[in-house]
C-alpha cells in the first residue's frame, strides 16, 4: 500500500511569521499534533509540533502565577520555534518505508510532497489506523 491512499489531504499550515498565540489557538481548537510551516512564496519550510509549542511557551501560562514576560512568549514568532530540517516523503512511497523512515528520525509525521509542492500528510496514526483495517 502507497503512503497516497492514506495520508491526510486536509492538512492545516501556518505562515513563518505568525505568532505563537495563533498556533496556539490552532491546537486549542483542532485535534492537529502538527502545523506545516510555509514561507511568503507557499513552499513548506518548516514544522511545528504540540510539543515545540510547549517546550517555547512559558509554564506559567494562564496559572496565577503569570507575569507579563509569560505572555510575551505568545508573541514570538513561529520561525523561532519550528524545525527547520524537515523530512518529506512522496505519495508513491511504501507505507513500510514511512514507518521506517518516521522511526529512525523519531518524528511523528511526514509532509507528503510532489514535485515540491505539498499534496498530504501521513502521521503515524494514520499508519496505526491502516495497520488495525
Amino acid at each position: 500500500m502507497r503512503v497516497q491512499e492514506i495520508m491526510t489531504r486536509r492538512i492545516a499550515t501556518v505562515h513563518q511569521d505568525d505568532r505563537l498565540a495563533f498556533v496556539q489557538d490552532i491546537f486549542t481548537q483542532s485535534a492537529f499534533r502538527h502545523l506545516l510551516v510555509l514561507n511568503g512564496q507557499e513552499q513548506l519550510c518548516g514544522i511545528i509540533s504540540h510539543a515545540d509549542m510547549s517546550r517555547a511557551l512559558s509554564p506559567y501560562l494562564g496559572t496565577d502565577a503569570e507575569v507579563e514576560r509569560d505572555r510575551d512568549t505568545l508573541q514570538r514568532r513561529v520561525h523561532q520555534v519550528m524545525s527547520r530540517d524537515v523530512i518529506t516523503i512522496t505519495g508513491a512511497a511504501t507505507l513500510q518505508s514511512a514507518a521506517r523512515i518516521m522511526l529512525e528520525h523519531n518524528i511523528g509525521c511526514l509532509p507528503v510532497v510532489e514535485q515540491e509542492k505539498l499534496i498530504g500528510l501521513v502521521s503515524w496514526k494514520d499508519l496505526l489506523r491502516q495497520m488495525i483495517k
